[in-house]
C-alpha cells in the first residue's frame, strides 16, 4: 500500500485541520458545560505530552501539546487539590483592600511586596471555610482567603478551588452533562458538517428530476437533458426518484415510454433501457441534487443517524468476533486516510471528517475506564447507591484503563505500519 502524499500541502493541512477540529470540538463540549456548572477549568489542551505553546486567559491556561493524539480539559477537583501548600511551610501572603488573602507566595519573601506578611503555616482550609492560620513573629494569626486566591511558586500561579468550584463538588447531573458534552459535541459537529455538505454541494433530490446524463447512454440518445422532470413511465405516474429507479431497474432491455416536462412543456419520449452485468435496467442518468436548506437539514439528520448505526454495528462485530484487532486502524491509519481523502476534494473530506467525528463520539461513550463512558458509568453507580465510589479505587480503575488504551493504540499503530510498508 503506497504512503500518502504528505509532500502535498493540501494533505498536511487537511490532516491538521480535521484532527484538530475533532479534538477541539470534543474538548470544547466538556469545557463549555463545565464552565456553565461553575467548575474551575485549569487547562484546555490540544494534544498530549509536553507543552509547546501556552497562554492564560482568565482562569484557564490554553495549551498546545506535542503529541497530536487527543486533548483534555483539566478541571479542578479531578486531581488532588492544593498539594503545593503544606503545614510548617514558610510562606508570604498578600491581601486586598478588605484584608482577604489574594496571593500565597510559597517561595517565602522571594517576589513578595513590601506589604506582604511572612509566617509559618499552622493550618489552612482552602475548600470550605477559606481560612489560613500563620505563625507570625511568634503569634498565631488567622486570615480569610479570597475564593480566587493564587498559589505562587517558582513564578507560576495556580488558583485555589473552593469545593463549589471543583468537579467533585457539583451534583451528579452537572457532572454528567460536563462529561457527556464532549461526545455530544462530536455528534453535533458531524451533523453541522453534513448540513454544510448539503448546502455547498447538494444532496440527492427525491423529486424525479434528471441529474447528469451520460453521453452515449440510452437517456442521451433519447434526447433527455439535465433538469427534465419525469411525470410518468408507461402511463404510471411517478412522484419520487425511487419510483423511477424501481421501474427502470426492473425493465432491462425493454423500451419504456417516458412522459417528460421541460420548460413547462410536456412531451413523450420512448427510451430503450439497457442491462448491466447483473441484469438490472439502466438509462445512464444520475439523481438530481438540491441545496435547499430544508433538504440539507434533513440530510444532516439522516446521515448522522445512518453512520451512527453503521459504526455501532461495526463495534458490535468487534465484541462478537466478526472483526479482529488486525482490522483496526489507529492514528497513523487515520492520518493516511485523511490525506488520501483530501486529494479527492473538499466534499469527500467533509464527509470523512463527519464520519470520524461520529466515531470519536461513539468510542468515547463506550463504558470503558479512562473514557468518558467509563466516567459516566461511575456516575451512574453513584446515583444508584447514593454516594460516590471511593476516589482512590476509581482513580486506579481509570489508570489501568488508560494503560490498556495506550497498549491498544500501540497495537493498532503497529497494524497501520505493517499495512503501510507491506
Amino acid at each position: 500500500m503506497p504512503l500518502p502524499n504528505l509532500d502535498s500541502v493540501e494533505s498536511i493541512v487537511a490532516i491538521v485541520v480535521v484532527i484538530g477540529a475533532l479534538v477541539f470540538f470534543h474538548e470544547l463540549g466538556h469545557f463549555l458545560l463545565a464552565k456553565r456548572a461553575g467548575i474551575l477549568c485549569r487547562e484546555f489542551a490540544l494534544g498530549m505530552g509536553p507543552k509547546i505553546f501556552s497562554v492564560k486567559r482568565g482562569e484557564t491556561e490554553y495549551t498546545l501539546r506535542l503529541l497530536p493524539i487527543g486533548g483534555m480539559v483539566r478541571m479542578a477537583g479531578e486531581d488532588p487539590e492544593m498539594d503545593m501548600l503544606q503545614p510548617n511551610m514558610e510562606i508570604a501572603i498578600e491581601r486586598d483592600a478588605v484584608g482577604k488573602v489574594t496571593h500565597l507566595l510559597l517561595d517565602g519573601v522571594q517576589g513578595a511586596s513590601a506589604r506582604a506578611i511572612t509566617g509559618t503555616v499552622i493550618r489552612y482550609d482552602l475548600e470550605h471555610a477559606l481560612t489560613l492560620t500563620l505563625e507570625v513573629d511568634g503569634e498565631q494569626r488567622n486570615f480569610s482567603v479570597h475564593p480566587q486566591a493564587q498559589l505562587v511558586k517558582d513564578g507560576r500561579e495556580a488558583q485555589i478551588a473552593p469545593l463549589n468550584r471543583q468537579f467533585k463538588g457539583k451534583t451528579v447531573s452537572q457532572r454528567f452533562w460536563a462529561i457527556f458534552a464532549g461526545p455530544a459535541a462530536n455528534f453535533l459537529l458531524a451533523f453541522v458538517l453534513f448540513v454544510a455538505l448539503g448546502l455547498s454541494f447538494g444532496v440527492p433530490n427525491d423529486v424525479p428530476y434528471i441529474g447528469e446524463v451520460k453521453a452515449g447512454g440510452p437517456a442521451a440518445e433519447a434526447g433527455l437533458l439535465k433538469g427534465d422532470k419525469v411525470i410518468s413511465i408507461e402511463g404510471t405516474k411517478v412522484a419520487t426518484w425511487q419510483q423511477v429507479v424501481e421501474i427502470v431497474s426492473s425493465s432491462p432491455n425493454k423500451e419504456l415510454l417516458f412522459e417528460i416536462e421541460r420548460d413547462g412543456q410536456i412531451s413523450k419520449v420512448p427510451l430503450k433501457v439497457v442491462s448491466d452485468e447483473n441484469n438490472v435496467g439502466k438509462i445512464m442518468v444520475t439523481q438530481s441534487l438540491t441545496s435547499a436548506p430544508g433538504e440539507a437539514l434533513k440530510f444532516g439528520v439522516t446521515s448522522t443517524y445512518k453512520f451512527t448505526v453503521m459504526i455501532l454495528k461495526g463495534l458490535g462485530m468487534l465484541f462478537t468476533g466478526g472483526v479482529g484487532l488486525d482490522d483496526l486502524s489507529g492514528p497513523v491509519g487515520i492520518f493516511k486516510m485523511t490525506g488520501e481523502f483530501a486529494q479527492q476534494g473538499l466534499a469527500v473530506l467533509m464527509q470523512w471528517a463527519a464520519v470520524l467525528s461520529i466515531n470519536l463520539g461513539l468510542f468515547n461513550l463506550l463504558p470503558l475506564p479512562a473514557l468518558d463512558g467509563g466516567r459516566l458509568a461511575f456516575l451512574a453507580v453513584e446515583a444508584l447507591r447514593g454516594r460516590p465510589v471511593d476516589p482512590h479505587k476509581e482513580g486506579m480503575v481509570h489508570f489501568l484503563g488508560f494503560a490498556f488504551l495506550m497498549l491498544l493504540i500501540l497495537v493498532v499503530t503497529w497494524n497501520d505500519l505493517q499495512r503501510l510498508f507491506a
